[in-house]
């Protein structure tokens, strides 16, 4: 068994594993329980009553947190003429065309976080395929980062601002970055609430039973806080 810090220990100290907290109780527990020497990161594991197996069950989207990720977003768009323009005024942190589809690749160049791309680009993106598509980077219409020409400043500012991509793995859990332990426990409610009232309108018709099973947060070094479903679900209405 591997060795716990003295951090860690303290923080199950005060955590209670078999207690599900209200999305309240959750966040100051989370900012409490939080003492590393850098800001951490918060994530959120929602357990869904899904089978991914089938296509119409297959939840996966993107969302934009009213209070962003506290992450610095580098974002990079493949794009051409005026929708290159607006992208480089919009904030990206990389525009191109072949270039950086050659730079990616014959470097294996991967300096940036999201990638987005307008549908003239996607027969030549299409081939970064295999190095973009098992790290989550490769531009897809289904979580809005294939857009047309006039929506690429939106989707860049959305992206810099906090926007975050979800999909269910193939275990019914979605996982996703929620905020950083530095913002107010009212900043990290209204993120986790936002995802939520998203994934609760995601709900297919053929999913059977109770749809959200259960839920917990944890802070990068932290301990894992259970969640209250109801209270979580009753939070997410305000949203």
């Amino acid at each position: 068994m591997a060795r716990r810090s003295k951090r860690w220990s303290a923080a199950r100290g005060v955590v209670d594993s078999e207690a599900r907290y209200t999305l309240d109780e959750a966040c100051g527990l989370i900012k409490q329980t939080s003492t590393a020497r850098f800001d951490e990161s918060v994530e959120i594991a929602v357990r869904l009553g899904v089978d991914p197996r089938h296509a119409d069950q297959m939840i996966r989207g993107a969302v934009s947190l009213p209070h962003g990720t506290g992450k610095t977003v580098r974002v990079l768009v493949f794009a051409q003429g005026e929708a290159a323009q607006a992208a480089e005024e919009a904030g990206a942190d990389f525009v191109g065309a072949d270039d950086l589809v050659q730079k990616i690749q014959k470097e294996n160049w991967l300096d940036f976080d999201k990638a987005v791309a307008t549908p003239n680009m996607m027969p030549k993106v299409g081939r970064l395929g295999r190095v973009l598509g098992p790290r989550g980077m490769m531009p897809n219409p289904k979580v809005g980062t294939v857009v047309p020409a006039d929506r690429i400043a939106e989707t860049v500012r959305e992206l810099k601002a906090g926007k975050i991509e979800y999909r269910v793995e193939k275990s019914g859990i979605i996982h996703a970055s929620v905020g950083k332990a530095s913002m107010t426990t009212e900043q990290l409610q209204a993120n986790i609430g936002t995802l939520l009232a998203t994934l609760m309108r995601m709900r297919p018709s053929s999913a059977k039973g109770a749809y959200v099973r259960g839920a917990a947060l944890s802070s990068t070094m932290g301990v894992g806080v259970r969640l209250d479903v109801a209270d979580l679900i009753r939070a997410s209405e305000e949203f």
